[in-house]
């Protein structure tokens, strides 16, 4: 892992680069996850150079004094800008709380992409008030609802699922409940219009946290965004069915 300093503290990140002379694209990941969730990626560094970030307090990034909402949101933009800067990364991928951040960049910040990946996310991200309370009151019993089937995973792959209870289990309560909470308080439902780079918008058809018509609604409200649906995925279709996410994310950025 690489690191840059920035506000103060240092965010980590790993870089992947076989020679691709594409665009360096950018991958941001959600509640309590890492830069881990992004490691089949990796392959497409065959065309474009690849960089996946932990954001402050998760992985081995530094964390941030920020009350959920827009201070942190805000304040993880500043980590991912940080980091695109230092590797000079025009294209941003986002997963669920990572595409709220990416889309808090395209429509609050200076920082210009050249295109945005969007995938189990949404213009508004409301969370289950039982999951809220769990993770105020009960951890454990929020990390089994989300590792239930079609929440993050589609078929109960015991890697993927260990993969992903560890992220959050080492980024602990506190964090994980920052993440889910500023993810609630997320709503850009009106501003959608003002996204003027191209856009994929990618859902896996059987996730039950960030469904379909998210995704739809991406691809209605934004002028300039392609839908992709991949079947056998649920929120975290880039781990799930990971080659038919990166052959439609290939297919895209190539244009």
């Amino acid at each position: 892992m690489e690191t840059v300093f920035h506000h103060g503290r240092e965010t980590a990140y790993e870089a992947h680069d076989r020679g691709g002379e594409g665009v360096t694209m950018l991958c941001v990941h959600g509640s309590g996850g890492s830069s881990e969730v992004w490691k089949s990626q990796a392959r497409l560094a065959d065309e474009r150079p690849v960089v996946a970030l932990d954001l402050s307090g998760h992985g081995e990034s530094e964390d941030i004094n920020a009350e959920a909402g827009f201070g942190a949101l805000s304040a993880y933009a500043d980590d991912v800008i940080a980091v695109a800067e230092e590797t000079d990364s025009n294209i941003l991928v986002g997963n669920s709380l990572g595409g709220a951040i990416v889309l808090h960049i395209a429509l609050y910040r200076e920082f210009e992409p050249d295109a945005l990946v969007l995938t189990g996310t949404g213009a508004k991200l409301a969370v289950l008030e039982d999951l809220l309370a769990w993770l105020s009151e009960d951890f454990e019993r929020a990390i089994e609802f989300l590792h239930e089937p079609e929440h993050l995973f589609y078929d109960e792959n015991d890697e993927l699922l260990a993969l992903s209870r560890k992220s959050m289990e080492e980024c602990g309560r506190a964090v994980v409940e920052r993440d889910f909470r500023s993810c609630h308080t997320f709503d850009v439902r009106g501003e959608l219009g003002d996204i003027d780079v191209p856009t994929l918008a990618v859902c896996g058809e059987h996730d039950r946290l960030t469904p379909p018509e998210y995704h739809e609604y991406l691809a209605s409200e934004i002028p300039d965004c392609e839908l992709v649906a991949i079947d056998g995925a649920a929120h975290m279709v880039m781990l799930e069915q990971s080659e038919a996410f990166n052959e439609r994310v290939s297919d895209f950025l190539d244009q």
